[in-house]
């Protein structure tokens, strides 16, 4: 059998084809959540297994299973070899949960049925402007993830831990923390991203703000990264108050989950403890000008369809930071798709 795929590329396609293409692609995301539940990339960590093998071993069935590693393998996730095994290749590595860079928890959250079945209300939120997992749950995502359905909320926080640490090293890379004596992550969740910005500067101390609800295992992520004597934990609401005094101040994929009213608030509360030469930064990613393709296009749709919130273009960024007693003094780009956006007092 063929171990790859003969497709044309979407742009050589006919445009109805290509229309299809794109909207068949549901298929292939729920394709590549059944492998990910499953554990096959685990499976074929140690080398090449049968679907007889695989079929056993999640116990499935193996012609179905056959079927749905073949469409995967058709799109570059998996290899068949000539003997009828399957392999993992370079993609369905990062499916392994020990993979450092693994998409195994944000390939199973992307594709729960609770956050899946959301999209089916994507029109309701086009019509309405207001968050359809708000229709489809009754309620809004954060206090559902973390109170009324705390299982999915664990496998949001995995998916968002797993999210950071592929742009943990970007931002590293692109930022010099180490004039900073103290370093808060406001909305930090388990505390990964202060994690690996402390193990990197080891003079700094770092504070994790966060729910009371989310901070209850930051302390074994801080401890597993041998930090956890130089992190502080306080609980609040950031729309309430930031009691919080800091040098950096961390805001990652925080501002994207509101629009500008209610981040005016988040940010007005931090500026409150703000010296003149403290920075905030916000890391997100940057809608880029015209109609060039761009991932941050996609994920604005999460942020319409989920808590209600928007990706913002450089000028959005700065009228928004503006508005909220702040100046944008630059903004950074990283080798992975997210922006440093530094902000100080006004």
């Amino acid at each position: 059998m063929s171990t790859s795929s003969t497709a044309p590329a979407p742009q050589q396609l006919p445009p109805d084809a290509h229309v299809l293409s794109i909207v068949t692609g549901a298929w292939t995301s729920a394709a590549v959540y059944v492998a990910a539940r499953l554990g096959i990339a685990d499976l074929l960590k140690d080398g090449p297994r049968s679907a007889e093998f695989l079929s056993v071993a999640t116990s499935t069935h193996e012609v179905s299973l056959y079927r749905v590693l073949r469409a995967l393998v058709s799109v570059g996730i998996f290899t068949e070899n000539n003997d009828s095994t399957f392999s993992n290749n370079s993609a369905s590595d990062t499916l392994r949960e020990d993979h450092p860079n693994s998409t195994r928890p944000m390939v199973i959250w992307i594709n729960e049925p609770q956050h899946w079945n959301v999209y089916g209300e994507l029109l309701h939120s086009v019509r309405t402007g207001e968050p359809a997992w708000d229709k489809y749950h009754g309620q809004p995502v954060f206090p559902y993830l973390f109170k009324t359905n705390p299982e999915l909320g664990q496998i949001f926080n995995k998916a968002m831990t797993s999210y950071t640490r592929q742009t943990t090293e970007p931002l590293l890379q692109a930022y010099d923390f180490s004039h900073a004596g103290t370093i808060a992550d406001i909305g930090g969740g388990l505390g990964h991203l202060l994690a690996e910005v402390l193990n990197a500067n080891p003079r700094a101390k770092g504070i994790l703000f966060d729910l009371a609800e989310v901070l209850q295992r930051a302390p074994e992520m801080l401890d597993s990264y041998g930090v956890a004597d130089r992190a502080e934990l306080v609980i609040g609401d950031f729309t309430k108050s930031i009691p919080v005094s800091a040098d950096i101040y961390l805001l990652k994929h925080i501002v994207h989950d509101w629009y500008d009213e209610k981040n005016q608030v988040i940010l007005r509360n931090i500026r409150h403890n703000m010296t003149e030469s403290a920075r905030m930064l916000i890391i997100e990613t940057i809608i880029p000008e015209g109609n060039e393709p761009h991932f941050s296009k996609i994920i604005d749709l999460e942020m319409l369809a989920a808590p209600g919130g928007m990706e913002r273009t450089a000028a959005q960024f700065e009228k928004l930071l503006a508005d909220s007693g702040l100046k944008l003094t630059r903004i950074i780009p990283t080798n992975g798709i997210m922006s440093i956006i530094e902000a100080a007092i006004a």
